[in-house]
Formats: structure tokens, C-alpha cells, sequence
């Protein structure tokens, strides 16, 4: 026995061990963070706009250049972790993470902080993967239901708190930081889980961990560079030919990728994406179903709270408080059709959830254009409720469906895939902005035409998310009608937890 076996059986049998605990609470602090970072960053952008004077362009970068850096990097860091030791890498990644951190608040210019958010991105790449991997090498089998319960509360919380903390840290301006306080704030806590996860975490590798894929990652980061920057500054540089030519140059690349997949398949059974999977009916329809919502949940968000503070002229904190209702809504939904739900419908309850979302943004949009720009936040309560209770019905189950499917052996290259995709549609949606959005909006308005003009385009981007949540009713026929069965005492396949905003 290898002596990290040896430290892995002990772990898992010392049932008396605190340290795992202790460990516990390091790695999903380091979940939470991240989660946070993304939904606390959405409420501060009219800020970061306002006071630096970035460009619409830019401000969807630092946005898009995060989940893009993310997804690029997220199955290559649960192989680093894998070859080199979780423990190790997650160290490296809250490093990392909490130096990029610092970097977005110290910096001097727009240009400054998308460069640092893209560093940010490949940073939770490395750390966000260990953290059930250590988890899962921890616990033992019988007390794993009872972390990942814990595992599904911080992720509520975190989708909860993250604008409100947003919201508050903004209008607070401690220390006369302003914005920039939402990324000061990752330092202590990176910090401290830096020291402390040296101390407590417990290193673990794979036995049989498969080797990295660096030509596919370049790939796939140079295929999504290609469509997303022209996407993005396209409408700044008035749709100039090549970016045409760019993004139908995506389309050659994403076929040289699958091309050397193929090969790299073939000579050592380690390939970034394992093509394969896409044989399963119902993976390639939930890999598209991921793909489709990431897009539709990239754009509601982003231009959600530039209606709220740059049309509406609403307050950071005004905004955060708006959105607490919907996040509430998910959460209850969500746990509601797992336990309860699913169960027993299977998956109508997901073709149920897309319908009731479409419905909520239909609603939203008769809202906003009956009450103009004196809408109030308890006006929008009713379709924010009756979106986030749509969006819950989806995000939980979601990921069960997709591989209830997928052959065992497959199971963890398929989870990784998963959550790169939904990653990358959420940096496809944010790009999509640039259309959907910015593009009805003039680019020289007068201040008493920003208010209408950003209702108008508010508008016009619900109607698209309306239609991407038609499209993902479509695709969902192709999913199993029951949830897999799991039997008894095995534990679901190992995931990272749902990014809900």
C-alpha cells in the first residue's frame, strides 16, 4: 500500500478525525468565495462603469472574462489535482484566486481589471474542482449525504447573499474604496484558508489519473475567443468584416478540436471532451440544454442590473434588495423538486420549470412596460418569484438527468464537461449582450434618454430569454423521463455545485 493510500484509508476510518471537519469548512469556504464572486460582481458593474468610465465592451469582459478563464480551465484543474495532489493545487488556486483579488481592487484602469478577472477565473479553474475531490477522499461513504447536504446550504447562501453583499459593500464605500471593496474583501479570506488548509486539509491523488490535455484547452479557449471578441466589440467597431470571419473561423477550430480529440482518444484515453458521451441520446440533449441555459442566464443578469441602476437610476443596494425574492424562490424550488418533485414526475418537472421561467420573463416584460420607469421593487416581486421558482425546478435536477445515462466509467468526464459547458454559455450569453442589448441602444443619448432607452433594450432581451427558455422545453424531450436510481449506499457522482447566478 502507497502511503497515500495509506493516508486515505486513515482518514476515511478515523471517524473521531475533528481535522476533516476543520478541512471541511476550509474547502467550502473556498466554494462560497467563489460563487460569491460571481454574483457580487454583477451588482457593482454600473458602478465600475460610472467611476472608471469603461466601455460597454469592457464591462462585459470582466463579466465574460471570468466564466470564459473558468471554463477553459476546469477540467484541467481536477486533473492537476488529480496527478499532483488535491491539497496541493487547491492551495495554489486560493493563492492564486486571493493575489487576482487583489489585483481587481488595486486596479488602475478597465483595461487592469479584465486582465486581473481573467487570472481570477483560471485561478477558481484550479481551486473550485479539489473541493469535493477532497470531500469525497476525506469522508467516508456513509457520512457523505450528510456534507453534501451541508455542501447544498452554502450554495444557497451563497446565491442569496452574494448581491446583497455586493449591494452593501458598494454603497457602504468602506475605507473610501467603493467598488472595489467587493474584491479587497476575498483577501482575508483567502488568506486564512491558505494557512489553515496547509494545516488541516489532508493531500490525496488518483490512483489512475488521466494525463492533461493542454492542445485541447488551447483550443477551446482559442475557439471562444474567436466568437466572443468579435461578438463583444462588434457593434464599438461597426460589425467590420472580420469578425465575421472570426467567428466562422470558431467553427474551424471547434472541427480541428474534435478532430484531435479523436486522436488524442485513441493513443492515450485522455482527451479534454470524451466524444463518445455525445452517443448518448440524452447526454449530447442535456449537454445542450446546459449550454442553452448558461446563455439565457448570462444575459438576463447582466443586463437585469443595468435596468435596474443605469435605467431605473436605482441604487446598488436598492437593486440587491430586489433581487432577494428570486433568489429565495430558487432555493425553495430547488429543494422542493429534488425531494419531492422529480421523484415523482421526473422530467416533466424540468420542461414545467423551463415553461414557468419563460412565463415569469413574459411577465416581467408586461410589467416594465406598464409601469415605464416608475416600476417599483415590489412590482417586480411577482416575476422575479415566478421566475426564480421556474429556474429552481431546473438547476437542482438538471445534472442527475443528464447523467443518469452515461456509462459509470464515464460518469466523471461527463460531470466535468457539464459544468465547463454551462461555464462557457453563460460567457456566450454574456457576449450575446452586445446584440441583444447595447445593440438597441444608441450610442449618443441625451441623460434623459438613457432612463427609456435601457427600458426599451431591457425588454427586448427578455423577449430573447423567453425564447431560449422555448428552446430548452424542446431539448429536454431527449432527457430521461426518470431520474436515475442510485442504489443504496453509493453516492450520485461527484459535481461542482450549480452556478445560480
Amino acid at each position: 500500500m502507497t502511503s497515500t493510500e495509506q493516508t486515505l484509508s486513515t482518514t476515511a476510518g478515523g471517524g473521531s478525525d475533528r481535522r476533516r471537519w476543520f478541512a471541511l469548512a476550509i474547502v467550502m469556504t473556498a466554494a462560497f468565495m467563489d460563487l460569491v464572486d460571481v454574483t457580487i460582481v454583477n451588482i457593482a458593474i454600473p458602478s465600475i462603469q460610472r467611476e472608471e468610465g469603461a466601455s460597454f465592451s469592457q464591462i462585459q469582459w470582466i463579466t465574460a472574462g471570468y466564466a470564459l478563464a473558468f471554463a477553459a480551465g476546469l477540467i484541467t484543474g481536477g486533473r492537476l489535482g488529480d496527478i499532483h495532489g488535491r491539497k496541493r493545487v487547491f492551495l495554489v488556486g486560493i493563492g492564486g484566486f486571493t493575489v487576482a483579488s487583489a489585483l481587481c481592487g488595486l486596479a488602475v484602469n478597465p483595461e487592469m481589471l479584465v486582465a486581473a478577472r481573467f487570472l481570477q477565473g483560471g485561478m477558481a479553474a484550479l481551486m473550485v474542482p479539489q473541493v469535493l475531490s477532497i470531500v469525497h477522499a476525506t469522508f467516508p461513504a456513509h457520512e457523505r449525504g450528510k456534507v453534501f447536504g451541508l455542501f447544498g446550504a452554502v450554495v444557497g447562501l451563497g446565491a442569496v447573499s452574494g448581491p446583497l453583499l455586493g449591494a452593501l459593500l458598494t454603497e457602504w464605500n468602506l475605507f473610501g474604496w467603493g467598488w472595489r471593496s467587493i474584491f479587497l474583501i476575498n483577501l482575508p479570506v483567502g488568506v486564512a484558508g491558505l494557512i489553515l488548509g496547509g494545516r488541516f486539509i489532508t493531500e490525496s491523488r488518483a490512483p489512475r489519473a488521466l494525463k492533461l490535455d493542454l492542445v485541447g484547452v488551447a483550443l477551446v479557449t482559442l475557439g471562444l475567443l474567436m466568437l466572443l471578441y468579435p461578438l463583444i466589440r462588434g457593434r464599438e467597431l461597426g460589425w467590420p468584416v472580420w469578425g465575421y470571419v472570426s467567428m466562422a473561423g470558431a467553427l474551424v477550430v471547434l472541427a480541428a478540436l474534435v478532430a484531435y480529440e479523436r486522436r488524442k482518444s485513441a493513443r492515450d484515453g485522455s482527451p479534454l471532451v470524451e466524444l463518445s458521451l455525445f452517443r448518448v441520446k440524452s447526454f449530447a440533449a442535456g449537454i445542450a440544454v446546459q449550454t442553452v441555459f448558461g446563455v439565457g442566464l448570462g444575459v438576463f443578469f447582466l443586463v437585469w442590473t443595468l435596468y435596474m441602476q443605469v435605467g431605473l437610476g436605482w441604487s446598488p443596494l436598492k437593486a440587491g434588495l430586489t433581487g432577494v425574492p428570486f433568489s429565495i424562490a430558487v432555493s425553495v424550488a430547488a429543494g422542493m423538486s429534488v425531494q419531492k418533485l422529480v421523484p415523482r414526475f421526473g422530467r416533466k418537472v424540468l420542461q414545467a420549470g423551463a415553461l414557468v421561467m419563460a412565463a415569469g420573463v413574459l411577465l416581467y416584460i408586461g410589467e416594465s412596460a406598464h409601469y415605464g420607469l416608475a416600476v417599483t421593487p415590489w412590482q417586480m416581486a411577482l416575476p422575479l418569484v415566478v421566475m426564480g421558482v421556474g429556474m429552481g425546478l431546473i438547476v437542482a435536477p438538471l445534472t442527475d438527468a443528464i447523467l443518469s445515462e452515461v456509462p459509470r466509467e464515464h460518469a466523471g468526464s461527463a460531470s466535468g464537461l457539464i459544468n465547463t459547458v454551462q461555464q462557457m454559455g453563460n460567457a456566450l450569453g454574456l457576449g450575446l449582450v452586445s446584440v441583444v442589448f447595447f445593440g438597441t441602444i444608441s450610442e449618443h443619448l441625451r441623460p434623459e434618454q438613457v432612463g427609456p432607452a435601457f427600458a426599451d433594450a431591457f425588454r427586448n432581451a427578455l423577449g430573447w430569454v423567453a425564447v431560449v427558455m422555448g428552446a430548452i422545453f424542446l431539448l429536454m424531450f431527449a432527457l430521461p423521463k426518470r431520474p436515475a436510481q442510485h442504489p443504496e449506499g453509493e453516492q450520485p457522482v461527484e459535481r461542482k455545485e450549480p452556478a445560480l447566478v
